[in-house]
């Protein structure tokens, strides 16, 4: 029986409300490229996908099938709050979630007295959208990043992400590098790491622990995001592709039947491959921290749970 279970881990301003868009006119001069922080895949053929009974069969995580990808290079982690500002700092970038004046959040993250206005989301209501959430305050007004410079920047929508990328003569990989990457040479796990979650009593990835939504045990150290280079890396030396936050890639979400596009399953809102899974994913529910698992977004929506990392041509 297929899975149809929503995932708990992201969320999109299409299916929440319409807002006037305000224009983003906004240019970016590539800098200088650097391939420091990040690490040389060799091309080759691999099998992507996955048919385990696990997987969700809606979200096209199959069949598997072997596909081929060129060397490249990846970042080790994703991109940091340190690293984003780095890059605001050079160009003056507004956010999208800046121009709409909000973000979503999950409702724990809040705090009780929260000065802002807030929002529950009908179909997910752990979610709030959250006024003035943005990167550099990802829990709204009176949050900060400062203890959190190594952490992943969130609140980041599709088209920051290829902003950024553009700055720093990068891009986002396609969603066929990712899951190259992800996979750090193994075949057919599950995990990054095998097919265990936690071997030998031990985690490997920051995800939900406990009952979602209600009560988090955060026995992996975290409620939120974790530092992007935390946790074992995985046998190409990429930190945290299972967990923490999603990652953009820079496909068009497609699931294809027969060798076609499902025309059907292809959104009105035009959606943007995510993957990796995030801090919320919980077996009981999302389970997406799989590395076949795979989501969408449309481009503008950010979340406090969506960041990337970027790669290069080699």
């Amino acid at each position: 029986m297929e899975n149809k279970k929503p995932s708990c881990c992201q969320v999109s301003r299409a299916d929440f409300m319409s807002f006037n868009k305000a224009e983003n006119e906004q240019t970016i001069q590539e800098n200088s490229v650097s391939k420091e922080g990040m690490v040389l895949l060799e091309g080759g053929e691999y099998l992507m996908g996955t048919d385990d009974d696990e997987g969700f069969k809606t979200d096209g995580e199959g069949p598997v099938q072997k596909v081929k990808v060129d060397s490249f290079y990846i970042d080790i982690h994703t991109v940091t709050n340190q690293q984003f500002k780095e890059f605001v700092d050079d160009t003056g970038y507004k956010t999208e979630a800046e121009q709409y004046g909000w973000s979503f959040v999950f409702y724990q993250l809040l705090p009780k007295d929260f000065p802002g206005k807030l929002q529950q989301v009908p179909q997910t209501p752990w979610w709030f959208a959250t006024e003035q959430a943005y990167w550099y305050q990802p829990e709204g007004i009176g949050s900060t990043i400062e203890e959190r410079m190594d952490h992943p920047v969130i609140h980041v929508s599709w088209n920051d992400a290829v902003a950024y990328c553009k700055w720093a003569g990068k891009r986002l990989p396609t969603e066929k590098e990712w899951e190259y990457a992800a996979r750090g040479g193994l075949e057919q796990k599950k995990f990054p790491w095998g097919d265990e979650l936690t071997p030998n009593g031990e985690h490997y990835c920051n995800i939900w622990q406990g009952e979602f939504p209600r009560h988090n045990t955060q026995e992996d150290g975290y409620v939120g995001t974790a530092p992007a280079q935390s946790f074992p890396a995985n046998g190409y030396g990429l930190y945290n592709v299972a967990g923490n936050v999603w990652e953009w890639c820079a496909d068009t979400f497609e699931i294809h039947r027969n060798g076609k596009i499902d025309q059907e399953k292809v959104s009105a809102n035009i959606s943007k491959v995510m993957r990796g899974g995030s801090y919320l994913c919980h077996k009981s529910y999302c389970n997406r921290y799989r590395v076949a698992a795979r989501s969408s977004n449309t481009a503008d929506s950010s979340s406090g749970n969506i960041g990337f990392r970027c790669v290069m041509d080699s």
